[in-house]
């Protein structure tokens, strides 16, 4: 265990944001994601929620701040998105001051992003449309 670092970061997990640089994206997930066929590296978070993690990584992971930094998934025609996802992803990044705004692609533009990220996180989230994506910034 290391002090300060909370318990749900998995020691892969902790690696993977330490070798993250600017620019780069990680995607948390939730467990419909169709991670393991889209071709980054794939984490396993298995039983805990998207919020849960992004509460834990937010001290040491710094979002960028030259684009957008935080996309999820636009809901398909016909569905309707539950904004409690996003007002509890926000809360869990952000507490009371979360006023970061959410960008939404739609579904295949996310998932080719999802191709390209650093790496995949899939949690135990069974939120619909319970997908997002960081961006990380520059430490300062």
């Amino acid at each position: 265990m290391l002090k300060t670092i909370s318990a749900l970061i998995s020691p892969q997990l902790l690696k993977t944001l330490a070798e993250m640089g600017h620019g780069d994206e990680i995607i948390f997930s939730d467990a419909h994601f169709p991670a393991h066929s889209i071709g980054p590296q794939v984490i396993r978070a298995d039983g805990l929620t998207v919020s849960d993690l992004l509460c834990a990584i937010i001290p040491l992971f710094e979002l960028d701040s030259y684009a957008p930094p935080l996309v999820m998934m636009a809901a398909v025609e016909g569905d309707i998105l539950d904004p409690s996802v996003e007002r509890r992803y926000l809360q869990a990044l952000f507490g009371d001051r979360a006023q970061q705004r959410i960008e939404r692609i739609d579904r295949y533009a996310f998932y080719k992003r999802a191709q390209q990220a650093f790496a995949i996180v899939v949690t135990g989230e069974t939120a619909k449309y319970g997908n997002i994506l960081l961006k990380k910034g520059v430490t300062p």
